[in-house]
Order: structure tokens, then C-alpha cells, then sequence
């Protein structure tokens, strides 16, 4: 824990999701998978407390029945970012970190990264995590690219290969942004009640409403990214490692 900041994890989950329906609560060696997200982010030092946000009873009772805290939010939302600041009303936190429940080998060292900066920089309020984009990802469109200023503050995100390097000289490799955050909760109440941005909206990327109008998103890059669960194959192969 940091000090007298009091750093809370929020976790949203909801039941709806298109490739795999009731996704928090498959089971993966004997726990739904929202418990092993909720057990790796009580592992991190900066970390005072963890909560999974959803609109769903089913997995609220689940949550419960394992020990951890639910906060039930509105069936409305747009946006995980959006369920995040609904939730993070009913926490006294002073940065929540938003971290994703289909990640279930997340690393808790990478959370502790992501809060650093804005215990180190008061003026700072928002940060997100980076990594060298593989070779095989730096043409999908699914997986989004983030340039940097000097000083780590994201300059754009895309999904095209960015940097474009027409030197050849390789001097600024093309970096793959992974999509776990954190805020100042006053800052996080206030970007989801700003309106859809022109950028935001020709990307896809909710991100790029902070850059568009006017504010900081420091990166800190990792060494790797984590494996999220967006298929049955990638539920295997999770189900495989930790059974290992």
C-alpha cells in the first residue's frame, strides 16, 4: 500500500458478451474465472482493497459466495470506463485502477506499474501500460498501437502499424498498448461524462477522448502482455497453463 493513497481495483463484469456468453463465470481449474482475476489484483503491493462492478445478480452472488466485494451498477452503460466511475462512487479511492476480467493470468507486478506514476506525480491522472508489438500483431487491427512523447505521455493510439518507419533505421519500435489503466477517481468521474470525441469515434478507441481534449495518459511499458480470454481457444489454453 502507498502511503495515505488509498488505490482500490475495480474489475468490471457483466454475463453479456458475444463470443463467450457468461464469460466471468467459466470455470477454469475449479473457479469461475472472475475469482482468479479478483485473487492475482489482491497480490498487488500498491493495492488496498478490490471490487467487481456489474449489473448482473448472477455474478454479483458468485463474488459474494468466494469472499470478494461486488458493487452493482446500471444495466445501461456504454462502456467498461463507464461502470468503472459509477462504481468507483461507492469507494473512497483516491486512484482506481481498472483492470480487466478476462485476464486471468494477469501479472499484479503490472497493476503496481500502473499506479506508480500517479503516486510519484501528483499532477498526473491517467496512465496505462505498454509493450513491444510482436511482429506477428503489428498489422491487426485488433491489437492497438500507442506512440510516445519523450517523457512516456502517449502522443496517439491506432489500430495501423504506428510509427510508419520510412527510414528503415528501426529507431522507434512500434509499441502495443495493453489495456489495463488507472485515475485519479475525480479525473475518472469527468472523462466518462465528456462527450464521444471525432478521433474516438474514426479509431474505435475510447482512449483517445483524454488526448483529444487536452489531457495526459502516461505509459509505462512491461515486458510482456497478458493473455485475455476472448474465445474457447483461448479459454483452453489458459485452463491448460494453470493446470500446469
Amino acid at each position: 500500500m502507498s502511503g495515505r493513497l488509498r488505490i482500490v481495483g475495480i474489475i468490471p463484469a457483466r454475463m453479456a458478451a458475444t463470443r463467450l456468453p457468461g464469460k466471468p463465470l467459466l470455470d477454469i481449474v475449479g473457479k469461475p474465472m472472475i475469482q482468479h482475476v479478483w485473487e492475482k489484483a489482491l497480490r498487488a503491493r500498491h493495492i488496498s482493497d478490490v471490487y467487481v462492478a456489474t449489473p448482473d445478480r448472477e455474478i454479483e452472488r458468485v463474488v459474494n459466495a468466494f469472499g470478494g466485494k461486488a458493487i452493482m451498477t446500471s444495466d445501461r452503460h456504454r462502456t467498461g470506463t463507464d461502470r468503472l466511475a459509477e462504481a468507483c462512487r461507492a469507494t473512497d479511492a483516491d486512484i482506481v485502477v481498472n483492470i480487466q476480467g478476462d485476464e486471468p493470468l494477469i501479472d499484479p507486478t503490472h497493476i503496481d506499474a500502473v499506479a506508480e506514476p500517479l503516486i510519484a506525480e501528483p499532477d498526473l491522472q491517467m496512465t496505462s501500460l505498454m509493450v513491444r508489438c510482436p511482429a506477428d500483431q503489428l498489422d491487426n487491427p485488433a491489437t492497438v498501437k500507442v506512440v510516445c512523447a519523450a517523457n512516456g505521455d502517449a502522443l496517439y493510439f491506432s489500430r495501423a502499424r504506428v510509427p510508419h518507419d520510412r527510414s528503415g533505421s528501426g529507431d522507434a519500435p512500434v509499441m502495443q498498448h495493453i489495456g489495463l489503466y488507472a485515475y485519479r477517481t475525480a479525473f475518472l468521474i469527468a472523462y466518462s461524462a465528456m462527450s464521444p470525441t471525432r478521433l474516438e469515434k474514426t479509431e474505435m478507441l475510447e482512449q483517445l477522448r483524454v488526448l483529444e481534449n487536452g489531457y495526459r495518459i502516461r505509459m509505462v511499458e512491461v515486458d510482456k502482455a497478458p493473455l485475455s480470454v476472448d474465445t474457447p481457444e483461448d479459454l483452453e489454453r489458459v485452463r491448460v497453463i494453470m493446470s500446469s
